[in-house]
């Protein structure tokens, strides 16, 4: 009997799904700045695709949730006020895009309502692995913006 000592492909497949993030609706509502209903009301609606993990709670797609960011963004659909923190200049939001060159990078982030692009190391996006549908957040400096992977 031989023995596989490569894992099959739908172990391969399997690991890249599970790395996938998802989000809550609550935390998509952060994201997006809006309430937890809003965000619920909007799925209720149709108009971000969800589904149900395990244990019951309704989850959304990073990439889902990163092309529904934009949606939101260019309707100005933020309901809401946005919450107050000390750290004033910290935009907490998803990754909608990430353009590689072969030394810079480009990201984007839609944080609710605002859209935040900033021109970066190719390595420093490879080090923080970040990718469309990724939490993270935008943090501004005088003329730049650094991101931290959240």
């Amino acid at each position: 009997m031989e023995l596989r000592t490569e894992p099959c492909r739908c172990q391969a497949i399997s690991s890249i799904l599970t790395r996938m993030q998802s989000y809550t609706i609550g935390q998509a509502a952060r994201l997006l700045g809006v309430s937890p209903d809003t965000a619920r009301r909007w799925a209720d609606a149709g108009r971000v695709a969800t589904h149900r993990d395990e244990s019951g709670r309704r989850l959304i797609d990073g990439r889902d949730l990163a092309a529904f960011s934009v949606e939101v963004g260019q309707a100005g659909a933020g309901e809401e006020e946005p919450g107050y923190t000390s750290a004033r200049n910290a935009f907490p939001g998803i990754v909608t895009a990430v353009k590689l060159g072969d030394v810079a990078a480009q990201v984007e982030i839609q944080a609710g309502p605002h859209r935040l692009v900033s021109l970066l190391t190719r390595e420093a996006v490879e080090e923080l692995g970040l990718e469309v549908g990724m939490q993270a957040t935008a943090r501004v400096k005088s003329t730049s913006v650094h991101i931290d992977r959240t």
